[in-house]
């Protein structure tokens, strides 16, 4: 039997500015703890906490530039590109754009505030 969402769940986001977290699948909208899926909005010169957490994120961009910093240094991702953080390695996602970026996030397992392990 197949499953409708017929609107995401609006999710609390970090970072020194609003960012839009809709989530479709994952353990806030859905209860889905194996992945979940989410489309982000987030503003020109929005930073978050670093993070290690234990699980992958694939993420594809949609609009706009994600930068994406790990301890080997920053990668910026385009609009029709994509990358994955592998768990366990210290990411930090920020949008550095005048414009700002939209993306979408997959979780593999779901996203969890107990297993995303944000710095202090």
């Amino acid at each position: 039997m197949t499953t409708h969402i017929q609107q995401p769940s609006i999710v609390q986001a970090a970072g020194n500015k609003p960012k839009i977290i809709e989530e479709y699948v994952g353990r806030v909208n859905s209860q889905t703890g194996d992945l979940s899926i989410a489309r982000m909005k987030s503003p020109s010169g929005w930073v978050e906490p670093g993070q290690t957490p234990e699980f992958d994120e694939y993420t594809v961009v949609l609009r706009g530039t994600l930068r994406v910093t790990t301890k080997n240094g920053s990668t910026d991702v385009q609009a029709g590109q994509a990358v994955i953080a592998h768990k366990g390695e210290w990411v930090q996602y920020s949008t550095p754009g005048a414009e700002g970026a939209e993306y979408v996030a997959i979780c593999l397992p779901a996203f969890s505030m107990d297993t995303v392990h944000r710095d202090a």
